[in-house]
């Protein structure tokens, strides 16, 4: 699930580490937990596959299929009111000659008779080089300034979780009856870079007045008659939308949903998802609360938990997919881009006081528990989640505070204590977790909490 961008620049840019120790399984018997909640309704552009884009042509096309040159590559789905659009491909250059620069552009046409508005509530776009270099960072950063990151995806979800939009775009876009305008045309140089490699994360956060259709495109830039090169025109996008079939090269065919042996690929997202946000109140049955843990126990709810990866919950949270390509992701697994909004109306319901701590981890993979989690010590070398995360609660002077921390976890690795909270007998404490799911991550985490022994 990780993205090929890091692990490629890694891979080719420096050298083998030097072997680490084998890493030993810890079995944690904490209680694994259903997460309360659901996604919203609100549908979610997810252009990711080909990751890797080497050829120009339909990176992801919701366009009716009438009138185009090759209309498999188009998924006929209108979009209109909230719906987001979430982008993330990687250039790299075919030959060590072949330097010219990708751009991945976005294109939006109104097939109405009336003008239709499409505001840009939030939204962020960056580049791997320069802008967010995958960089070594410690396992808890905070990050209330939102100048930490490694990566694009990192980046460009910590932003826009802030609910901020970045300069390069408009407030608006208004788009007259039966024309098109481009909602993204940015470019992924490779030139100068050693390796020639780089990618570009995006996210939006759009409403819209009326119907649109939409379509994520690759191109090369064009050449002026000096030789530089410039941004493709609307119309250049128009012209390769209706001709182009989709780019290549295809990543690897996904494993059929219904398999449940055997290997397993997931392969990456192109499609129209339904949900932006994970809406949750996680209280205990039959109560308005939230029971802390007994000292030196705690329990875990899953985050991006998904097929064959349920951590004994039975429980996949991965985004439907109501298009796709028949030889792209059956889901949207990791739910990449997509926010998590959970609320916990802690109590401590003894008559002794508590030490009660909140983190997020990442434990290993698996559609079981078997009495407990599964970490590694020392962990994994893969990353599997680098990305911010907002806690919202009243400290232990009653004052609210607000905490952005930057986490890093490799596989199997527990996590460091977010905020800790000294509790009173009865005392109950409201703490509100959010994220978006970052791209260039491997699902599934978990929100842990847990009460320190006295």
């Amino acid at each position: 699930m990780l993205s090929l961008l890091s692990s490629l620049i890694l891979s080719q840019a420096t050298p083998s580490p030097a072997p680490k120790p084998q890493p030993q399984t810890i079995v944690q018997p904490q209680e694994m937990r259903v997460l309360p909640g659901e996604l919203d309704s609100v549908l979610v552009f997810n252009s990711n596959s080909p990751e890797v884009v080497q050829t120009e042509g339909v990176l992801l096309s919701t366009f009716p299929p009438a009138g185009k040159q090759v209309p498999t590559a188009h998924l006929n789905q209108l979009f209109s009111g909230r719906f987001d659009i979430f982008a993330h491909h990687i250039a790299k250059a075919l030959t060590p000659t072949d330097l010219r620069t990708l751009y991945i552009g976005v294109i939006a046409n109104n097939p109405g008779k009336e003008p239709v508005t499409i505001d840009i509530l939030q939204a962020a776009s960056y580049l791997s080089q320069p802008d967010a270099p995958f960089i070594p960072l410690p396992a808890v950063v905070e990050n209330d300034d939102g100048k930490t990151f490694s990566g694009p995806g990192s980046r460009a979800v910590g932003e826009v979780l802030r609910g901020l939009r970045q300069d390069i775009f408009p407030a608006q876009v208004v788009i007259p009856p039966g024309e098109s305008r481009m909602l993204l045309n940015l470019p992924i140089p490779v030139k100068p870079l050693t390796p020639p490699l780089n990618g570009r994360s995006s996210l939006m956060r759009l409403r819209s007045t009326g119907k649109v259709y939409l379509a994520s495109l690759g191109m090369f830039a064009k050449q002026n008659p000096d030789g530089t090169e410039r941004e493709p025109t609307v119309e250049e996008w128009q012209t390769l939308l209706n001709t182009a079939n989709v780019s290549e090269p295809r990543d690897k065919t996904p494993t059929p949903i219904e398999q449940t042996e055997g290997n397993l690929i997931y392969g990456r997202v192109a499609g129209v998802a339904v949900g932006s946000q994970w809406n949750g109140r996680i209280v205990d049955r039959d109560r308005d609360s939230l029971a802390t843990p007994e000292p030196g126990k705690g329990f875990s709810y899953g985050l991006a938990t998904l097929n064959r990866g349920t951590l004994g919950t039975n429980q996949n949270q991965s985004a439907k997919l109501i298009r796709r390509y028949p030889d792209t992701a059956y889901q949207a697994h990791g739910n990449y881009a997509i926010q998590y909004s959970l609320t916990m109306p802690l109590q401590n319901t003894t008559d002794q006081d508590q030490t009660v701590v909140v983190t997020v981890e990442t434990p290993l993979k698996r559609d079981d528990t078997q009495s407990g989690l599964r970490f590694l010590q020392p962990p994994g070398t893969q990353m599997n989640f680098r990305g911010t995360v907002r806690l919202r609660y009243n400290d232990d002077r009653g004052l609210p505070q607000t905490y952005y921390a930057h986490l890093v976890q490799q596989r199997g690795q527990q996590g460091d204590p977010l905020i800790t909270l000294q509790m009173k007998p009865q005392e109950r404490r409201l703490v509100q977790f959010d994220f978006l799911y970052p791209p260039d991550a491997t699902p599934p985490q978990v929100l842990t909490v847990k009460t320190l022994q006295p």
